[in-house]
């Protein structure tokens, strides 16, 4: 790439930087802006702004003056042109309004040369034979993510904004009449206690291996399509997606998966599968059974997904099964990792995230009376899974846990152990094991 194609604008630069010695209030606009020494082109303009932001950092004034002594301590003074290119600087300034326009243009020039370095790197890697395909998707999704959270469009918001913003959205929920604003799982107990499935949040679902995990995360995802717009995206890192489909229209349908997986099924069962079918198949819903995913790999995903038909929820099965990047110590610092990069998934995204987990045997352990039931402690391999949840879901059944038969339908409790912006409780259920259905308890009353 010639040296003329690269994006920079030395007005701008300078402009800023004469501003900043100035205009005593430029330094802190510039400053929470993000703007750091990197972001400007000239090695000069380098040098300069980041004395400047040491001064800032001290409450140091900045003129003319003090600024020249700092470089002079740093043995810069010469080297970006004395005090005749300061007084230079100085003179560009025309006023202060200016200075959010200079940051602006300084800004992405500078976003622009990250994306041309990175491609640069991506394309070299893409030449080295000795880098796996999936290195080099993973490591071009991190340098691609990490540029645009810098973007000046993420800036800290004033209180003006944020609360002019709050009170639009409340008046939005109470024209639309509708308590639940989130995303419905159709369980009314569940939607009381949530309002929905907000956007941003990262939901944890967990229990005992078949105790109905999947089962009860099918149950939403047929649900919550059935009245929203876009889609519905699941990833499997267990069962293959035709298990998953036919799990759904056995939910779906009300016929026992048992028949549906042998071929024994009535005219009128047929019926019903065909049905449920026609209704299941014209909802967006998508489901990738890849084993071994990674963040990166989901995120990519799902930011397809939203661009080409909207997004509005996001099932992972489940989070013991995610493929972690890079090196860790423990395998609990590997889920934490996890942990994290789904939180930061659904707020990038700005749509519920549904992670799957299972629970630690220390719940085994303590189940001397037969009636156990989960805690936070029990999160299997990391206590960062409760911190950056949202909301915490445990499912007991306790003739489950018991080794009991089941009855044919079954009282389940869903334990709302941990809500970060809404009460904790237990919503009652009944749980249908040979159909894969849960109903809300009133259902099951009648």
């Amino acid at each position: 790439m010639s040296q003329k194609s690269i994006p920079y604008s030395i007005e701008a630069e300078e402009s800023l930087l004469g501003n900043i010695i100035v205009y005593k209030d430029a330094m802190r606009e510039a400053h929470e802006a993000g703007i750091n020494s990197d972001d400007f082109y000239l090695d000069k303009h380098k040098r300069i702004y980041s004395i400047m932001a040491s001064m800032h950092e001290n409450k140091e004034k900045i003129d003319t003056v003090s600024l020249s002594s700092k470089l002079k301590d740093f043995d810069y003074f010469d080297k970006i042109g004395g005090l005749d290119y300061l007084i230079k600087l100085t003179d560009t300034t025309v006023s202060s309004v200016n200075t959010k326009e200079y940051i602006k243009i300084i800004k992405n020039k500078s976003l622009a040369r990250q994306i041309i370095k990175a491609g640069e790197e991506i394309a070299s890697k893409g030449y080295d034979s000795l880098n796996s395909v999936d290195d080099m998707l993973d490591n071009a999704e991190k340098t691609i993510l990490n540029i645009t959270r810098n973007r000046t469009d993420n800036d800290i918001l004033g209180a003006e904004e944020v609360f002019d913003s709050a009170i639009k959205r409340i008046q939005e929920i109470e024209a639309n009449g509708d308590a639940v604003n989130g995303v419905k799982s159709r369980y009314s107990d569940l939607d009381r206690y949530t309002a929905g499935f907000q956007k941003g949040d990262l939901i944890i679902l967990a229990a005992r291996p078949s105790v109905g995990k999947t089962a009860f995360a099918l149950n939403i995802a047929i649900n919550s399509a059935a009245v929203s717009q876009g889609a519905c995206a699941i990833f499997s890192l267990e069962m293959p997606a035709i298990q998953l489909a036919m799990r759904m229209l056995s939910a779906k349908a009300k016929v026992d998966g048992q028949k549906i997986r042998q071929g024994r099924l009535s005219d009128e069962e047929w019926g019903k599968i065909n049905e449920a079918s026609q209704e299941l198949k014209h909802q967006k819903i998508f489901i990738d059974d890849k084993t071994g995913a990674k963040v990166s790999e989901i995120y990519a995903k799902c930011r397809k997904l939203k661009n080409d038909h909207g997004l509005y929820l996001v099932i992972i099965d489940y989070i013991q099964l995610i493929q972690s990047s890079g090196n860790h110590e423990s395998r609990q610092q590997e889920v934490s990792d996890i942990s994290r990069k789904l939180k930061a998934l659904a707020r990038d995204l700005d749509v519920p995230v549904i992670a799957l987990s299972q629970l630690s045997r220390d719940l085994e352990k303590r189940n001397k009376k037969g009636d156990a039931k989960p805690m936070l402690s029990d999160l299997r391999e990391s206590g960062s899974l409760e911190q950056d949840a949202d909301i915490v879901m445990f499912i007991h059944r306790k003739n489950e846990i018991n080794n009991e038969t089941p009855n044919l339908r079954e009282d389940v409790e869903l334990i709302l152990a941990k809500h970060r912006n809404g009460p904790t409780g237990i919503v009652n259920l009944a749980f249908e094991k040979a159909n894969n259905a849960f109903y809300s308890i009133a259902f099951n009353k009648n």
